[in-house]
């Protein structure tokens, strides 16, 4: 993910963000999104109204739909990190599919 917000694809970034009363997860995402277009093309659907299927929202810790959604307040304070989803592969010494 950190290719996405000018890193070089390895490790995290960590970003401070300052919140306003009455925003919600939701609205950080889109502020970090038009801030980075790569992140915006990666973390949104392609009609930009839901989260992509490649990308894992945790908020502190929790995976997206435990304890936020995306249109929970976000009240200052919590650690939001993005995570591409690990996807394929096949389990050592595993039948190849037919």
């Amino acid at each position: 993910m950190t290719r996405y917000v000018g890193g070089d694809g390895s490790g995290s970034r960590l970003f401070e963000e300052p919140v306003a009363p009455g925003e919600t997860l939701r609205t950080l995402l889109r502020r970090w999104s038009a801030r980075f277009p790569e992140l915006e093309a990666a973390l949104w659907n392609p009609e930009r109204t839901d989260l992509g299927e490649h990308i894992e929202v945790l908020v502190n810790d929790a995976v997206l739909g435990v304890t936020h959604e995306l249109d929970s307040p976000v009240q200052g304070g919590e650690r939001v990190t993005l995570l591409g989803q690990f996807m394929g592969g096949a389990a050592v010494g595993a039948p190849s599919p037919r």
